[in-house]
């Protein structure tokens, strides 16, 4: 939530206003100084599990309460059940967290104006949500899923607006096609659960092995294909990124996936092309934005690495573009992985709008223990690095809705999704046990071979621990790798428990 300073205001005395500490507000909005300036904005960050109040003062008024509180007349009127206007010393009323409106009718035009005489800019379909900045003689002013801002008639649409009792994230989703019986397609999934997400990112493109400055396609698709994918979101407000990867080359694994980022962040000229290059995919396809995937590179190509993402941010400023980046886990700055030492948080953060970082790599990797992908100890302990070296609102958590099934007997695995965990559980007569520790469900068993097995796997209780974490951090979101291999039940929670909350890029 944004409070607006006034005159005589402190950072004391506006923490002891929202319950909060001067140490968490300079923390929260990278203050250098405690001095204020008068209507200079401040991010209050929720205290989970309890709502923000204001007790009215003596010639207070909604309209003056929705401008000091960042929010609108008609959003303090919906959450309080105030019929009119009129509100009274002592009063204490609820300060809306987050407001949302939801497209009652088949299909409605957000315009570039508060009217019916101004330009169409989108098209929402009903049920699609969008987060309200302002209002104005009965038109929301709304964020949409390009990061600008449009207008909709209050009378196509609800009006929601949300405390900060439950998580309030965004949730991401990571898209694929189907490569097999074990690992599903994304489509369905993506398709059947457009209220609860904010964003939907293809993992669809590779860095050309053949020149790292470009740009393949990974996988079989068409033009159409893609097309049908972005038309969906837009019409209901969720974000489209492609993932360009450097990721699962055949022949030539790692030791080429090194080498080609080697190649492309050599040189000033290198980053730039492949930079011009995104701008041509996004252009090409409407999407909003790309997601760079970089999870191989050499330890000491870590400073040209860290300047491919400053090189795209510039080419993407000035149209307008998302650079959303998916980095491995670090949890300090000293050498720690191969896999993630090359990765300057600081210098990345800084540069893109969305860092993502990777938790899914606890356990899995060749060799592994058996263990879940993401226990909450270890989500804990790389976000606490994370947000040192960057503000809140830029980090997301990626998170596995899939799971392990580690042989105990050859010390190898293999992924699962939730249906084939259950299967196996079945097939097996395991008995599915819950960690409470790392907040996983898990069982054993034996297999036709007499080999052991431990499998490790998501569900909606998971799930649910991870999105609360990821709130109770301070952070702006969860990724879930990858739709389509997910208990089914995370939807139901998402959508009963949670606030899917869109992406706004404009932060004060």
């Amino acid at each position: 939530m944004w409070y607006t300073v006034v005159a005589g205001d402190s950072l004391y005395q506006i923490a002891r206003r929202f319950g909060t500490t001067v140490e968490t507000l300079v923390e929260a909005n990278k203050l250098q100084s405690t001095d204020l300036n008068i209507g200079q904005g401040i991010y209050i960050p929720p205290v989970p599990g309890r709502a923000f109040q204001y007790t009215v003062r003596a010639g207070d008024t909604l309209y003056g309460l929705a401008r000091l509180f960042g929010t609108t007349i008609q959003a303090l009127a919906e959450l309080n059940g105030i019929e009119n206007t009129t509100i009274y010393a002592g009063q204490r009323i609820l300060i809306p967290f987050y407001t949302e409106v939801i497209v009652n009718t088949p299909m409605a035009n957000v315009r570039n104006g508060p009217g019916t005489n101004f330009a169409s800019v989108a098209v929402m379909q009903q049920g699609a949500r969008l987060p309200v900045v302002g209002y104005r003689n009965g038109w929301y002013q709304v964020g949409l899923f390009n990061g600008t801002f449009g207008w909709i008639s209050e009378d196509i649409v609800t009006l929601d607006a949300h405390d900060s009792i439950r998580p309030v994230q965004p949730i991401i989703g990571f898209y694929t096609l189907a490569e097999g019986p074990g690992l599903p397609g994304s489509y369905t999934s993506f398709a059947d659960n457009v209220s609860q997400l904010s964003g939907v990112y293809l993992f669809f493109y590779q860095i050309s092995r053949n020149d790292p400055t470009q740009i393949d396609r990974f996988f079989q698709f068409t033009d159409q294909d893609i097309r049908v994918i972005v038309a969906v979101a837009h019409r209901n407000n969720i974000k489209v990124l492609p993932v360009v990867h450097n990721l699962l080359y055949r022949p030539g694994g790692t030791a080429l996936a090194r080498d080609l980022v080697r190649q492309l962040v050599s040189s000033p000229q290198n980053r730039r092309a492949f930079a011009q290059n995104l701008v041509q995919l996004v252009e090409r396809y409407n999407f909003d934005g790309v997601n760079i995937d970089i999870e191989d590179a050499y330890t000491e190509d870590s400073e040209n690495l860290a300047q491919l993402y400053v090189d795209i941010a510039e080419a993407f400023r000035p149209h307008g573009y998302f650079l959303s980046a998916s980095v491995p886990a670090r949890i300090s700055d000293e050498p720690f992985n191969p896999f993630s030492d090359p990765f300057d948080y600081a210098t990345i953060g800084s540069a893109v709008d969305e860092f993502i970082v990777m938790l899914y790599n606890e356990y899995g990797w060749p060799g592994s223990p058996p263990g879940p992908p993401v226990s909450i100890p270890w989500m804990r302990r790389v976000l606490n690095y994370t947000k040192t070296k960057m503000p809140w609102y830029k980090i997301a958590a990626a998170v596995s809705v899939f799971g392990f099934d580690f042989n105990l007997t050859t010390n190898t695995s293999s992924y699962v999704s939730f249906d084939r965990a259950i299967q196996l559980a079945e097939q097996y007569g395991a008995t599915i046990q819950f960690d409470m520790n790392r907040q996983t469900p898990w069982f054993s068993y034996t297999d036709g071979q007499g080999q052991q097995h431990q499998v490790w796997f998501e569900n909606t209780d998971s799930i649910r621990a991870k999105v609360q974490t990821a709130w109770n951090m301070g952070i702006n979101g969860i990724a879930l790798w990858r739709l389509g291999m997910e208990d089914p039940g995370i939807w139901d929670m998402l959508a009963n428990e949670t606030v899917v909350k869109k992406i706004i890029e404009n932060f004060r």
